[in-house]
């Protein structure tokens, strides 16, 4: 069942440290890309009208097919066009590379968002979904460079420039330096780092489970299957923060949600919810994930995990390495009886 209605009261964990962390295919003609958009339209009027009189599900539909239809040539467009852009990272020994900082945006109290410049203005990142990038920082008296992942938040067709959130931790050398630079200062980026290989329809229906700025390579998963007009993935989304004004991307992912009511559901979980939250408070528990994700024995699906250690701990155990996922090893995903195979740690 893709979601249910009745959530369950999310109870604190008790003891837990908040230290979040962290190919273009061959294009067609216009003529295919609107036949796509009618193709899009005639599905949902077969669905308006199979629904009889339930009204919330045509009304959910009629939305969906509204913003399939807004969607799909602009994306289609941008999947012609990036099927023939220049990649700025393309891997293997490239090596790393130096981009500038164009501009830098507050987000909230500990976060910035970062327009980086790409060599040329008309080059695309040449990240795929789902993938990452490398950044390279090494200060006065530092013995070795400091070296991080991030996930880009902008899309992979946009050309020119690339966007990260960065949060800044207390003891977080590249956080700390990044939220220090000036627009015109470089930073060196090396890439794309593969992470899960996404393709239209790969599963059914998936579940991103995140804390904080684990949000981003979710949020690039969500954005590929919904700028697809022909991925029909079911996407449910559990996202845990300690305040309402840590949750990273919040405009984006309300957007998805009011278009695709049919098949992308949120649930925020706060640690320190305000007055008035209407979500759920303290921490991701079992019984949340229970009433909220897909069940463990339904066909094809995948639960993806992303956030600070103790999250991955609780929820999913925790990632060996790179190359080694290690094992779900009692925690609350295994207890509810998902299967090794149907789980991915970013």
């Amino acid at each position: 069942m893709f979601a249910r209605h009745a959530l369950r009261a999310a109870q604190p964990l008790r003891t837990q440290t908040r230290r979040y962390a962290t190919e273009p295919s061959s294009g067609g003609s216009n003529t295919a890309i609107y036949g796509g958009v009618a193709a899009v339209l005639a599905g949902a009027g077969y669905y308006f009208y199979s629904q009889g009189d339930n009204a919330a599900k045509v009304k959910g539909a009629a939305k969906d097919a509204e913003a399939k239809a807004k969607d799909a040539v602009g994306a289609a467009k941008s999947k012609v066009e990036g099927a023939s852009a220049k990649p700025a990272f393309t891997g293997g020994d490239q090596g790393f590379i130096s981009l500038k900082l164009d501009s830098v945006e507050n987000i909230n109290h500990n976060t910035k968002k970062f327009r980086f410049e790409l060599p040329e203005g008309d080059q695309v990142s040449g990240l795929h979904v789902a993938s990452a990038l490398l950044t390279k920082f090494k200060g006065p008296g530092m013995e070795k460079p400091a070296i991080r992942p991030y996930t880009p938040v902008n899309d992979e067709g946009d050309k020119g420039y690339l966007d990260l959130l960065v949060k800044k931790y207390p003891n977080g050398v590249m956080s700390t330096h990044m939220h220090d630079m000036v627009p015109g200062q470089s930073l060196d980026f090396k890439g794309p780092i593969p992470k899960y290989q996404w393709s239209a329809n790969k599963h059914t229906h998936i579940a991103l489970i995140a804390g904080g700025t684990g949000i981003t390579p979710m949020y690039q998963v969500a954005r590929a299957i919904f700028n697809n007009p022909e991925d029909k993935t079911k996407v449910t989304m559990v996202f845990a923060n300690v305040t309402e004004e840590d949750i990273l991307l919040k405009k984006e992912l309300y957007e998805l949600e009011n278009k695709y009511p049919q098949r992308f559901r949120a649930f925020y979980v706060l640690d320190k919810p305000p007055a008035k939250w209407s979500g759920n408070s303290g921490y991701i528990t079992k019984e949340l994930l229970k009433t909220v994700l897909p069940e463990p024995k339904e066909e094809n699906i995948k639960i993806f995990v992303c956030g600070p250690p103790p999250l991955y701990k609780a929820i999913s155990g925790v990632k060996k390495s790179p190359s080694d996922q290690g094992e779900l090893d009692g925690s609350y995903l295994e207890q509810l009886g998902y299967k090794k195979d149907q789980v991915y740690k970013f």
